[in-house]
């Protein structure tokens, strides 16, 4: 059976703020939206705007990164998660990495991450491991995610600690954000991470309040995804922290301004939000396609809340283009050219250091730490596993 539906600039929720104002019902579009009255999980949109439409990842730079990454064996976000830019930011160089594993504790409905229990189970060598192979890479800008591990007694809080630490020492000039999750609410464990100093602080709230029992996990929370990111300026003042939400997966307009002032009142920084696209036919359901002219009126909003940079767009994700947007927020949008020119200036330095690495690999195959002198790695000792694992 098929039924229709209403998307765009939906009136009428008000959220008391000027902002209502700017989803006036003017630009109405109307989809139809085709569903198996039997199976909804086979539900689909037939079919997709043009706007969602990307490249499939190809071309020498993608190989190439895919290959070192391979032989590094460091996992990324960008495949786990089936992220639809993955061609493009792999074409400029650039990637997400993900450590503690690729099984996540939590089972979020919009989420391609696998989910069950690792049992405890943590290869504490990761960190070093992981730091001398991006220290490797040559980029400039490097996001290091996680997923969730509530079955570690700190969430592995101290585990990416050590990681953003030990990549500090031997990349000193390399800025790094730690995209987190909410380690059970636990304050002093998004401390460790603030203490380890990365540049960006990065906690997802996903979707707008009314949502979050029904799209994320059950152990996460709205006001809790607020509580981190206010800790973190607590600890940090200085440190920028940076949220995402997703669109198009039930959620009204009204609502995604409500949740970019709550994120404002929370002190964040720098706010992605990006179309919702279902990753497999078990995941939930999108309920619209948004499109480009409204995500352009979230960037007005967020811009006149306060944000420091604004990222909206229909393929837009948490770590999409990170360097960009994290240039963008140090000028404060005044210089966007100026900005788009430290950028490119940016790759082509990462894209001049990856070939002066690969020189000196290639002259040096045989040397198991040939990145960095021996044993100067080891400055910052790895955490033991008697304080990092579950005691079971």
């Amino acid at each position: 059976m098929t039924f229709s539906f209403f998307y765009g600039d939906i009136g009428g929720y008000g959220c008391g703020s000027s902002y209502q104002s700017l989803f006036d019902g003017s630009s109405i579009r109307h989809y139809t939206l085709s569903m198996s009255a039997l199976n909804p999980s086979s539900a689909r949109f037939s079919p997709k705007p043009p706007w969602l439409k990307v490249r499939a990842p190809s071309g020498q730079p993608i190989e190439q990164l895919k290959e070192t990454l391979r032989a590094l064996d460091l996992h990324t976000v960008c495949e786990e998660a089936c992220c639809p830019n993955m061609g493009e930011c792999w074409g400029e160089g650039t990637a997400t990495i993900m450590v503690l594993g690729d099984v996540c504790t939590r089972n979020c409905r919009f989420c391609a991450v696998h989910t069950g229990n690792p049992g405890g189970v943590v290869d504490v060598r990761e960190p070093e491991h992981v730091a001398r192979a991006l220290a490797q890479l040559g980029l400039q800008y490097v996001v290091i995610t996680m997923v969730d591990r509530d079955d570690i007694l700190d969430g592995g809080a101290s585990h990416l600690a050590q990681t953003i630490r030990l990549l500090k020492q031997l990349r000193p000039d390399m800025l790094v954000e730690a995209l987190v999750g909410d380690f059970g609410g636990h304050e002093d464990y998004v401390r460790v991470v603030t203490d380890s100093l990365p540049d960006v602080f990065a906690h997802n709230i996903e979707v707008v309040r009314r949502l979050q029992r029904t799209i994320r996990d059950v152990r996460c929370g709205y006001e809790r995804s607020l509580d981190i990111l206010r800790w973190v300026k607590q600890h940090q003042p200085t440190m920028l922290t940076k949220s995402s939400i997703m669109v198009g997966i039930g959620e009204t307009d009204e609502e995604v301004v409500e949740t970019m002032q709550d994120l404002r009142h929370a002190g964040v920084d720098l706010v992605t939000i990006g179309q919702y696209l279902r990753p497999t036919p078990k995941h939930a359901l999108v309920t619209r396609f948004v499109e480009p002219a409204i995500f352009e009126q979230y960037t007005t909003a967020g811009l006149d809340m306060g944000f420091s940079y604004v990222a909206s767009g229909p393929l837009v994700r948490s770590s999409y283009k990170a360097a960009e947007v994290f240039v963008r927020s140090q000028l404060r949008g005044d210089n966007p050219e100026g900005a788009d020119k430290v950028v490119k200036n940016r790759l082509h330095q990462a894209q001049i250091i990856d070939s002066e690495w690969s020189l000196k690999r290639g002259a040096a195959q045989n040397l198991p730490n040939r990145c960095i002198p021996a044993g100067e790695g080891r400055q910052a000792s790895l955490i033991s596993k008697e304080q990092l694992l579950h005691k079971l």
